[in-house]
């Protein structure tokens, strides 16, 4: 088991610290399925992780998407699809097998997946 956690950034006020939802999770899985199975609603998850919607799309904090393995280009180009604006460090979460590694991994939630 390791532990994620997301955040939910965009309800914070200007320079108030947000609380972050830590899970807990088997590792082997995708970090969407993670997020689906504890509930965390910000991930839609539409395709089911078929890598046909960026509707999990994820910003992964920098401490942490160094350890990820190089975005490939068809994730690279659906992620031009995500609804929030990418950033350097976005991710589509289907896409994000989880390992031990990855414990205590930060990730932060995008405004809207729609």
């Amino acid at each position: 088991m390791i532990n994620i956690t997301f955040y939910d950034t965009h309800n914070a006020n200007s320079g108030e610290r947000v609380a972050g939802t830590t899970v807990q999770v088997e590792t082997g899985q995708s970090l969407m399925t993670a997020a689906v199975n504890a509930g965390i609603d910000a991930i839609a998850a539409d395709c089911g992780g078929t890598l046909t919607c960026a509707t999990c799309h994820v910003i992964v904090r920098q401490a942490w998407a160094d350890k990820l393995p190089t975005i490939t280009e068809e994730e690279s180009n659906m992620l031009d699809f995500a609804a929030s604006p990418r950033q350097g460090n976005s991710r589509l979460s289907c896409q994000i097998e989880l390992t031990p590694e990855l414990n205590d991994m930060e990730v932060d939630l995008p405004l809207s997946q729609y």
